[in-house]
C-alpha cells in the first residue's frame, strides 16, 4: 500500500461524487475499538510525548468522556457486550470453569456468539444499514460464529488476535479473511516481523475501511463501520513509515499510525461530505496490557493496574464521541457510561427500537451527547471478571466486593498485571471476598485506588447504604446466559484443559 493512497483516493472523489449527499434520516454509525490502548495513551488525557494530534483533535471537536467503561478487562467478553448491549454474563461470553477467571476465543475453544443473541448490525437492517467490520471479530472462529453470520454484510480481517508464528504442522496461524475467503494467514501472506515490528496491517485496515465508506456513500446507504484494528495489542506492529518515530518506542509507533489512520478517515467524511451524517465513536476494548510493559505496553493514566483485572486500569477507557453539528465541540461528560451503551445509542441514532425480549444493559447516551447539560441517572458500573461481580461504581465511590489481581503461581512465574503497583489488601494474588464488608474508594480523590474509605467513618457506612440495595437487586435479577467458553477442541489442545494462562 502506497503512502499516496489516500491522496489518490480524495482525486477520485473530485470525479465519482458529483453531488454532495444529501441527509439521511438515519445517519452513518462508526465505532473504532482500538486494542489493549489504554486511557492514558492519548494526549488529550496527558499523555507527556502528544504523540496523537488527531485523537486530541476528535476530542476538540467533539466530546470526551473520562468515565467510560468496558463490560471486562479482556478483548473477546468486552466485543461481545458491545455489539449485543448485554453483560458477557448475559450473553454468554464466560466460562465457570474456574471462579472469576476471565476467558476468551483462542485457537482451542469450541464456542462463540450465541445464536440467542441480537447482534447490532442485525438491528440496523431494520434501517437498511450496511455493516462492515474490520480487523479482529474474536467472538467465535468456527464457521457458524464468524461475522457475516451474525448480521455483517462484509468483513476483513481475522476471527483472533495476530499470536504466532506457529508452527503450522502442530499449531496453525491465524487466518484473514475477505468476507467468507480465507486470503492468507498472520506471518505469512500478512506479515509481522516479529524482530522489527514491521507490518502493513493497518495501512490495510485503513484502506479498507475507507473503501466501504466511499462506496457506501455512492450508493446513498447508511452504514455501520466497526474499525477494529489490533495493532496495539502485544505483538505490537506499525508500518515501515511510523517505525521508530515515537518517543515511546515500538509501542508508541503503532499508537502513532492508529491516530494517524482515524485521523484519515475523519478527513474522508469531510471529503464526501457526510461528516455531519456520521457519528463517531472511538474507545478500546479494555485497559493496556501492562505485563506488556514498558515495550509492548501501554499507559492507564493515573489508574490501578491494567487489563485482565477490575481495578480502574483494566476497565476505564479511553473514550471520544464526534459528529460536527449535532454534538457540540470542546465538551466534556462526567456521565457514567460503558461499552454497551454503544448498543442501545446506534439503535437510538438509527430509529430502531431495542429488543424488547431481553434485559438491555446499555443506556441511551443520545441525550447526553446532543445535549451536554444532561445527564441520565445515577446509573451503576458493574466490574466482572468471569462470573463474578468484583466491584461496582456509583456517582464518585466504587465498591470492591472480592480482588484479584493473579495468581501467586502465575506472579511468581513474572506474570504480573500491577507491575510497580502492588497495594496491600488491595492487589491481591488470592481471590480475596469482602462481600461482608467492601473495600470503598473515592475515585473523584483517590483515582488510583490507594486510600481505602475507614470502615468506622460516616462516609464508609453512608456509601454502603446506596450501594447495597443497588447489588442486591442486580444480583436479584441477574439471569446468567450459558456460558460459551467452557469448550476446548480436544483434537488440538495443548495442555488438556481450558484452563489458558491469564495473558492474552
Amino acid at each position: 500500500m502506497s503512502a499516496l493512497t489516500f491522496t489518490l483516493l480524495s482525486a477520485i472523489i473530485c470525479c465519482s461524487v458529483t453531488e454532495k449527499p444529501t441527509n439521511v434520516s438515519s445517519p452513518n454509525i462508526i465505532i473504532m475499538l482500538m486494542d489493549d490502548m489504554g486511557w492514558g495513551d492519548l494526549g488529550v488525557f496527558g499523555q507527556p510525548s502528544k504523540e496523537t494530534p488527531n485523537l486530541d483533535a476528535m476530542a476538540a471537536q467533539g466530546m470526551l468522556l473520562p468515565n467510560f467503561y468496558t463490560a471486562n478487562p479482556l478483548c473477546s467478553p468486552s466485543r461481545a457486550a458491545l455489539l449485543t448491549g448485554r453483560l458477557p454474563v448475559r450473553n454468554g461470553f464466560y466460562t465457570t470453569n474456574a471462579h472469576a477467571r476471565n476467558a476468551y476465543t483462542p485457537q482451542e475453544i469450541v464456542g462463540g456468539i450465541s445464536k440467542d443473541e441480537i447482534l447490532l448490525p442485525q438491528m440496523l437492517k431494520k434501517k437498511g444499514y450496511v455493516s462492515k467490520i474490520v480487523g479482529k471479530w474474536h467472538l467465535g472462529h468456527r464457521p457458524q460464529y464468524l461475522p457475516l453470520e451474525n448480521g455483517f454484510d462484509e468483513w476483513f480481517g481475522a476471527p483472533n488476535c495476530h499470536f504466532g508464528p506457529y508452527n503450522s504442522s502442530i499449531r496453525p496461524n491465524i487466518p484473514v479473511y475477505n468476507n467468507s475467503e480465507m486470503l492468507g494467514r498472520y506471518y505469512e501472506e500478512f506479515k509481522i516481523n516479529r524482530k522489527t515490528g514491521e507490518s502493513n496491517l493497518t495501512e490495510i485496515y485503513l484502506m479498507e475501511g475507507l473503501d466501504f465508506i466511499l462506496r457506501q456513500t455512492k450508493a446513498r446507504r447508511p452504514f455501520f463501520l466497526y474499525w477494529a484494528p489490533d495493532a496495539t495489542h502485544a505483538p505490537v506492529y506499525a508500518s515501515k513509515r511510523f517505525l521508530g518515530k515515537s518517543q515511546r518506542g515500538r509501542y508508541g509507533d503503532a499508537v502513532m499510525e492508529l491516530d494517524y489512520s482515524i485521523g484519515q478517515i475523519l478527513s474522508w467524511l469531510q471529503t464526501l461530505g457526510i461528516d455531519n451524517n456520521t457519528f463517531v465513536f472511538f474507545t478500546s476494548d479494555n485497559g493496556a496490557a501492562l505485563i506488556s510493559a514498558p515495550n509492548e505496553g501501554g499507559s492507564n493514566g493515573p489508574f490501578l493496574c491494567g487489563k485482565q483485572t477490575t481495578f480502574e486500569g483494566g476497565m476505564r477507557e479511553p473514550a471520544i464521541a464526534w459528529w460536527p453539528g449535532h454534538i457540540k465541540e470542546g465538551t466534556v461528560s462526567f456521565q457514567l457510561a460503558n461499552v454497551m451503551d454503544l448498543f442501545t445509542t446506534s439503535l437510538a441514532l438509527a430509529g430502531v427500537s431495542p429488543p424488547n425480549d431481553r434485559t438491555l444493559d446499555g443506556l441511551d447516551l443520545t441525550p447526553v451527547l446532543l445535549n451536554r447539560s444532561h445527564t441520565l441517572q445515577n446509573r451503576p458500573i458493574f466490574y466482572y471478571r468471569g462470573n463474578e461481580l468484583m466491584a461496582v461504581r456509583l456517582g464518585q465511590y466504587k465498591a470492591h466486593y472480592w480482588t484479584w489481581s493473579n495468581s501467586w503461581e502465575e506472579f511468581k512465574k513474572g506474570i504480573n498485571f500491577c507491575p510497580g503497583q502492588e497495594i496491600p489488601d488491595v492487589t491481591t494474588h488470592e481471590q480475596k471476598e469482602h462481600t461482608m464488608q467492601p473495600i470503598i474508594f473515592h475515585l473523584g480523590r483517590d483515582p488510583g485506588e490507594k486510600f481505602p474509605i475507614s470502615v468506622l467513618s460516616k462516609e464508609y457506612h453512608d456509601v454502603l447504604s446506596r450501594i447495597s440495595p443497588v447489588v442486591e437487586q442486580h444480583k436479584k435479577t441477574l439471569v446468567p446466559g450459558a456460558p460459551q467458553l467452557n469448550m476446548c477442541d480436544v483434537a488440538v489442545m495443548l495442555k488438556g484443559s481450558c484452563m489458558f494462562q491469564e495473558t492474552e
